[in-house]
């Protein structure tokens, strides 16, 4: 994996030094409610598999959040998958919108054609950002995803193409 520069951010592969930081920001009410138990998902960010990449977004040297790809490298199938999180004291600073373009930016120029994103539907804040970088609804996954509390909830499949970059 390499150092990717946005505008303002730049992405690098998380660090064993960076657990203690990912954790804290997947503990936060306001990420926490989207992604699940922040530890078991802290973890997660550690293992690893083909096709898979983690990065810590780092704005003025300080890790701010992450963003993760994962790779479809089937030749008949070949698209990537993003998913990100930025810590709550950093919103609304457009650090998100950054990441998301220099992420979709370098998987497109590595032989991407398509990229996926999945939001929960009701996560009106993230669908804003990501249909500024691009992405397009396509449609609503049902019941989707497992809260924290055990209820299942819908998703939204938005892509990209090659092309469709802002």
């Amino acid at each position: 994996m390499t150092v990717i520069p946005g505008d303002r951010v730049v992405l690098r592969p998380i660090a064993a030094a960076d657990r203690a930081r990912l954790r804290e920001i997947l503990a936060t009410p306001e990420v926490a409610r989207w992604w699940g138990d922040p530890d078991h998902e802290t973890e997660g960010l550690y293992e690893v598999e083909d096709g898979y990449s983690v990065y810590a977004i780092e704005l003025d040297g300080v890790v701010v959040g992450l963003i993760q790809s994962c790779e479809e490298l089937d030749p008949q199938y070949r698209h990537a998958g993003i998913d990100i999180s930025v810590h709550p004291d950093f919103h609304g600073r457009g650090i998100g919108t950054d990441a998301l373009r220099a992420l979709a930016r370098h998987l497109l120029e590595s032989g991407h054609h398509r990229l996926t994103i999945d939001p929960a539907a009701a996560n009106e804040t993230a669908i804003r950002v990501y249909t500024k970088v691009g992405f397009r609804p396509v449609g609503l996954m049902r019941d989707y995803e497992r809260a924290p509390d055990g209820t299942w909830h819908d998703g939204l499949l938005m892509d990209l193409l090659a092309g469709e970059l802002e």
